[in-house]
C-alpha cells in the first residue's frame, strides 16, 4: 500500500499550474496516460520541510466540477475518488490567478466544498500588483476558510511557504470528503455572485480600469439589463446597415449603370455585347452594389470583438442556449456563422461533446450569413417603404433586424428539437473568462474590413461571375422560332427547367423567375440577386426598362406576399454548395448532410408558405 501523501494540483486553465508543478517537483516528474483515456497524467515528487516525501498530481485544468470534455472528466473523477487506478487525494492545492480573482474563485469554492484539506496558491501575484491590484491574503483566507499563499511560480516566490502549508495538511492516507452539498449543487450564477463578493472583500486596492470594468460588467452582464442591451446594440447595427449604406450603394449603382451604358454604346450588337452587358455587368454589378452594407455589418462585428464585448454577448447567450440543450461552447461557432457558415462549422471542432457538436453543425446554416445580406437588402429596398416608425427607427432596418432574429430563433427551436430526438443528450457545462475592455485599434479594424472586402469582391469575380455567365447562356439559348408566341425565356434551357419546377413552389407564391434565381443560388446565396438581374435584363427588351435598377423592376413584378415569402425562404433554406460540402466533411458522410438538407428545405418551404398565405389573407 502506498502511504505517500497524494496532493492534487487543481485550478482553471491558464492559472499557472504547470509552472507551479515544475517549481515544486523540478526534474522528478513522470508523464503517462490515465487508464482507459488518452488524457495525460503528470505526476512528480517533492519533499516537505520535515523531509517527508509527497506525490504531486497535476490535474487537467477545468472551470467546474461538471465535466464537458475527457480532460475535465478526469479531474472530476480523481477529486471524487472515481478514477480507475487513482487514489483519492490527501489534500488539494488550488491554483488561482490573482489578476482574475472573480472567475477563479468560482471554481475554488466548489473545490473547497469537497471537504478535502485545501490550500490556495494565489499565483501570479506580481502581475496583479503590476495592474494596480492589491489583495489582502489574510482577508481572503478568512473568507474561504483555508490557507492562502501568494506565489509567483515562474520565479519560485512563495514556494517554501506553500510547502509548509501543504505539510500541515498532508496525511499518510486519503481522507474521505464530506463535502458541502449546498455549494456543490449551487448554480453558476449563485457561485459567481459569491465569488464576486469574496473578491471585493479581499481586494484593498485596484486600478481605475479594473473598477470601470466591474461597473461596466454590472450592466453588460446583468440578467435583465444585459439581454436588453445586447438586443439594442444589434438593433442599432441593422438600422445603420440601411441608413449608412444608402449613399455609397447608390454611388456604386450609378457607376455600374454608367459602365453598362458605356460598354453597350461602344460595342456592336451581338453575342459578346449581350454576354458582357446583360450577363456580367448586370448580374455581377447587382451584387457588388451591396458591398457597403456588408462592410458596415462587419465594422460593427469587428468593433464588438476588439472592445471585449463579444465574449460578454456569449455569456448572455449561454443562458438561452442552455435552455435548448446547447452549451456556451456552441456560441462562438454560431457567431462565426454570421460571417459565413463554413468557418463556423469548422470551428465546432473545439466542442468536445459529439452530440453537442453535431447539433451545432446542423443549425449553423440558420445563422444569417453575410451572403444573405444582398438578397435581403434588394428585396427590402424594393418592397418595404423607406420611412421611420419611431425616433431614429427605420422600417427597413426593423425588417432586417427581424430576419436576423428569425434565423436565431429558428436555430434555437431546431436545436431544442434535435437535442430531444436525434442528438439527445444532456447539455455540457461551460465557463468562460472575460477579457478586459479596451479601445479598438483603428489599424486592426481597417485591416479586417479590407480583408472582408477582398473576399467579397473575389467571390463576385469568380463564383458569382461564372454562375451568372452560365445562367445567361441557359436563359438565352436556344433562341425561339419566329412564330413562338410565348416569352423567349420559356423556350430556353433554363426556362424549361424552371417551368418544370414552378408547380412545386407555386403554392408558396413563387413564379418561374424566382425559380430561375433559386437554382443558381445553390452555388452562393448572393447569386440570387445577380440571377434576377440577368433574367430581367434579358426579358426587359426595351431600353427604358433596362435602365431601371433591379429594385425598381422587382416593385412592378412581385406582390408583397411573394416578396415576404422570398425573404423567409432565404432565412431557412441551405442555399450554398460550399456549406453542404463542409458539413459532409465534418460529419464524415452523407447521412447527416442529407438530414440537414431535408429538414432545412422542409422548414423553408413551410415557413415561406405560411408567410405567403398569412400575408395574402391580411390583404397585404
Amino acid at each position: 500500500m502506498n502511504h505517500t501523501p497524494l496532493i492534487a494540483l487543481v485550478g482553471n486553465p491558464n492559472a499557472g499550474k504547470s509552472a507551479l508543478f515544475n517549481a515544486l517537483t523540478g526534474a522528478r516528474q513522470k508523464v503517462g496516460n490515465y487508464p482507459g483515456v488518452t488524457v495525460e497524467r503528470k505526476s512528480g515528487r517533492f519533499s516537505l520541510e520535515d523531509g517527508r516525501p509527497v506525490e504531486l498530481l497535476d490535474l487537467p485544468g477545468t472551470y467546474s466540477l461538471e465535466p464537458s470534455s475527457p480532460d475535465e472528466a478526469v479531474t472530476h473523477d480523481v477529486l471524487l475518488g472515481k478514477q480507475e487506478g487513482e487514489r483519492l487525494p490527501s489534500a488539494l492545492v488550488v491554483v488561482m490567478d490573482a489578476s482574475n480573482l472573480d472567475n477563479h474563485l468560482r471554481f475554488a469554492l466548489q473545490l473547497i466544498a469537497l471537504g478535502l484539506p485545501t490550500v490556495v496558491a494565489l499565483n501570479m501575484i506580481d502581475m496583479a500588483e503590476r495592474d494596480g491590484l492589491k489583495i489582502d491574503t489574510a482577508k481572503l483566507s478568512a473568507e474561504l476558510g483555508v490557507p492562502v499563499i501568494p506565489t509567483v511560480a515562474v520565479r519560485k516566490r512563495g514556494i517554501d511557504q506553500l510547502k509548509i502549508a501543504v505539510g500541515e495538511l498532508a496525511t499518510t492516507g486519503p481522507r474521505i470528503a464530506g463535502g458541502d452539498t449546498a455549494v456543490l449543487h449551487e448554480d453558476i450564477v449563485g457561485l459567481q455572485r459569491r465569488a464576486r463578493a469574496i473578491a471585493v472583500a479581499a481586494t484593498t486596492e485596484e486600478s481605475f480600469r479594473r473598477r470601470w470594468t466591474h461597473r461596466a460588467d454590472a450592466v453588460a452582464l446583468h440578467p435583465i439589463i444585459g439581454p436588453i442591451l445586447l438586443a439594442t446594440i444589434l438593433f442599432v447595427i441593422f438600422q445603420a446597415v440601411f441608413s449608412w449604406a444608402s449613399v455609397p450603394a447608390d454611388m456604386i449603382d450609378a457607376g455600374i449603370s454608367a459602365l453598362g451604358e458605356f460598354v453597350g454604346d461602344a460595342m456592336p450588337e451581338g453575342f459578346l455585347r449581350s454576354l458582357i452587358v446583360e450577363g456580367l455587368i448586370a448580374g455581377v454589378g447587382a451584387v457588388v452594389v451591396f458591398l457597403p452594407p456588408i462592410l458596415i455589418l462587419f465594422f460593427f462585428i469587428l468593433l464588438l470583438e476588439a472592445t471585449g464585448y463579444m465574449v460578454r454577448a456569449a455569456f448572455i447567450m449561454d443562458h438561452l442556449m442552455a435552455r435548448v440543450g446547447l452549451s456556451g461552447r456552441a456560441f462562438i461557432p454560431l457567431l462565426s456563422s454570421f460571417a459565413c457558415a463554413i468557418p463556423g462549422i469548422m470551428a465546432t471542432r473545439t466542442i468536445d461533446d459529439p452530440k453537442d457538436r453535431l447539433t451545432t453543425i446542423l443549425i449553423a446554416p440558420l445563422m444569417t450569413c453575410s451572403a444573405r445580406l444582398p438578397v435581403y437588402a434588394v428585396v427590402i429596398a424594393a418592397f418595404i417603404p423607406e420611412r421611420d416608425v419611431g425616433p431614429g427607427i427605420g422600417l427597413q432596418g426593423l425588417v432586417l433586424f427581424g430576419l436576423y432574429i428569425a434565423g436565431v430563433l429558428g436555430a434555437m427551436l431546431a436545436a431544442y428539437a434535435l437535442r430531444r430526438t436525434v442528438t439527445k443528450g444532456p447539455p455540457p457545462g461551460f465557463m468562460m473568462e472575460m477579457p478586459k475592455y479596451q479601445a479598438p485599434a483603428v489599424r486592426d479594424i481597417a485591416l479586417g474590413l479590407w480583408t472582408r472586402a477582398l473576399i467579397f469582391l473575389k467571390r463576385a469575380g469568380t463564383i458569382i461571375a461564372a454562375t451568372t455567365v452560365v445562367l445567361w447562356l441557359l436563359v438565352s439559348y436556344p433562341k425561339p422560332p419566329a412564330d413562338y408566341d410565348l416569352p423567349a425565356i420559356d423556350y430556353s434551357i433554363a426556362g424549361r427547367i424552371a417551368n418544370g419546377i414552378t408547380p412545386i413552389v407555386r403554392p408558396i407564391g413563387f413564379d418561374r423567375d424566382i425559380v430561375l434565381a433559386l437554382i443558381p443560388a445553390m452555388a452562393a446565396r448572393e447569386v440570387a440577386v445577380s440571377a434576377l438581374a440577368t433574367v430581367y435584363a434579358i426579358t426587359d427588351s426595351d431600353e427604358e426598362a433596362q435602365e431601371r435598377s433591379l429594385v425598381d423592376r422587382l416593385r412592378g413584378r412581385w406582390p408583397l406576399p411573394t416578396a415576404l415569402a422570398f425573404l423567409v425562404w432565404f432565412v431557412f433554406a441551405p442555399q450554398c454548395i460550399s456549406t453542404i460540402a463542409v458539413v459532409k466533411r465534418e460529419t464524415n458522410g452523407w447521412k447527416w448532410t442529407s438530414f440537414m438538407l431535408a429538414y432545412l428545405f422542409a422548414l423553408a418551404y413551410v415557413a415561406a408558405g405560411a408567410t405567403y398565405w398569412a400575408a395574402t389573407a391580411l390583404g397585404l
